[in-house]
């Protein structure tokens, strides 16, 4: 199994190194990008911490260090993470990634990974927070088609206009959740308007981010087919304002529930009827065959494969199973080669007999073959009688 290089600690507690300071580096850059931009800058607690250790880590190792916490923002843009003065798992700077993204300036996915990963934040400010409240209150009520209802939403339409999110009002199938889903999204900024209007992806609807060299898409899985394509614009004017579900939203659930949602569609092309987050999000996608074997499948679309399967725990009893499956998109695979072997190679021992690891293509082949087998038994089991004929 492959070693994880613990955080260094001085004698006197007061030095982090390697994952540990990883992740408050990781932290102070999602910190910064909630934080408006003031001349007389006063910075988080954790904003703080995280430069002056990175400065004590740079001294003791002889390395210049960054002389503002601006310069540690464009540290976190400019330089892959294998040139950071960090002693880290050879498999986190194998490949080249940022922290943040040098076009448009906000922290990137590996980056908001490591934050949620991060024991001391509070990862309820990412998705949990709004998603218990949505599984309270769906619970509570009796409802679970409108907790379906309201994770569709949040991966289908993850831009609404003003005038939109109003009618959503009178969506009855919403209606448990009408203040959840107000406070779920957040007024588009302005970063994000181009001649004074929104443009959407025209692949996953969220807004694509202007640059000096066109339009950017925050999700990985839309940047690796190439330059965007443009859906809606969206005058804020004319719609009165225009809103997005926040940014941890858009890379944890949209991103993701885009991968479970073409699954889904992928499955019934088959001929099953999956059930998507079965007894209020237990996991993904439920497959029940002809033969009642079940199939469990969780998606999941992270960039750094260490960090999935460290946070992986074991699927949930209820509702029953036969077979568990981690999904993550193919496109992953294709950007790491080494993704299922690392990813092995941090699973607790415990979960390596009861969770299979496949792509999203090799799921769907494993459902129609596993399909196949089942038909023909069956044939065998039940042949069509003969035909007979009157004399």
């Amino acid at each position: 199994m492959t070693s994880v290089i613990e955080p260094t600690v001085a004698d006197d507690g007061s030095f982090f190194d390697g994952p540990r300071l990883l992740r408050m580096i990781a932290t102070a850059m999602y910190r910064l990008s909630q934080q408006p931009v003031r001349n007389d800058q006063v910075y988080r607690d954790e904003v703080q911490s995280a430069f002056n250790h990175l400065v004590l880590l740079c001294l003791r190792r002889g390395v210049d260090p960054p002389a503002s916490v601006p310069e540690m923002a464009r540290w976190a843009s400019e330089k892959p993470l294998g040139e950071w003065p960090l002693r880290l798992p050879e498999e986190l700077t194998a490949i080249e990634w940022y922290l943040v993204d040098a076009e448009t300036r906000v922290p990137t996915q590996q980056c908001l990974e490591w934050v949620v990963f991060a024991p001391n934040v509070a990862a309820e400010q990412f998705e949990n927070e709004l998603l218990g409240e949505a599984l309270a209150r769906s619970r509570a009520g009796n409802a679970p088609q409108t907790y379906v209802a309201f994770r569709r939403l949040l991966i289908e339409r993850p831009v609404l206009t003003g005038i939109e999110r109003t009618l959503l009002g009178q969506d009855l199938a919403l209606g448990l959740l009408h203040e959840t889903i107000r406070r779920a999204y957040e007024p588009a900024p302005a970063a994000y308007l181009s001649d004074g209007v929104f443009a959407q992806c025209a692949r996953c609807h969220c807004l694509l981010v202007p640059t000096r060299h066109g339009y950017r898409c925050e999700l990985e899985s839309c940047r690796r087919d190439g330059h965007p394509r443009v859906g809606r614009v969206l005058s804020p004017r004319e719609n009165d304002g225009v809103y997005q579900v926040s940014r941890p939203l858009r890379i944890f659930i949209t991103g993701p529930g885009l991968a479970e949602t073409r699954l889904e569609t992928a499955v019934r092309g088959l001929g099953l009827e999956p059930e998507m987050w079965p007894n209020y999000d237990r996991y993904d996608l439920r497959i029940v065959f002809p033969d009642q074997k079940v199939w469990a499948i969780d998606v999941k679309d992270r960039a750094d494969p260490a960090l999935l399967a460290r946070t992986m725990g074991p699927f949930p009893a209820n509702p029953p199973f036969d077979r568990a499956f981690l999904v993550v998109p193919r496109y992953r695979f294709q950007v790491r080669e080494d993704y299922r072997r690392v990813f092995l190679n941090h699973l607790p021992d415990d979960l390596r007999q009861h969770v299979e690891l496949l792509s999203d293509e090799e799921l769907v082949r494993e459902a129609r073959s596993k399909l196949r087998r089942v038909r023909a038994i069956q044939r065998q089991m039940d042949p069509a009688p003969e035909e007979t004929f009157d004399a």
